[in-house]
């Protein structure tokens, strides 16, 4: 009985995320693939603090792009920050397969 409670919580624990998707998170990944498999530089390794720098460099105009400036005006500074943390932590490569 004590294997199986084990075995199950266990289970539990590795089906459970690391921490929650931010909201708009997933937008990322299409173009900023985990392993630099995208058509643009991955964010892997990045600390948050430079992601969501950049992307308010991108929301102001500050930093040229081509795509980047448009979606970055998509996030407001509360979210930006949340997706930079999450993205920093390396969680996004838990949800990479998933749907």
């Amino acid at each position: 009985m004590t294997t199986r409670l084990i075995l199950a919580a266990l289970w539990v624990l590795a089906a459970a995320p690391a921490a929650a998707q931010p909201s708009g998170a997933a937008s990322c990944a299409g173009c900023h693939a985990p392993g630099g498999s995208g058509p643009v530089p991955s964010l892997e390794g990045r600390p948050a603090a430079e992601i969501a720098a950049a992307m308010a460099a991108f929301r102001s105009g500050e930093r040229p792009a081509t795509v980047m400036d448009r979606i970055a005006r998509g996030f407001t500074d509360d979210e930006t920050r949340a997706i930079a943390e999450w993205l920093a932590a390396g969680t996004h490569r838990d949800h990479a397969a998933r749907p």
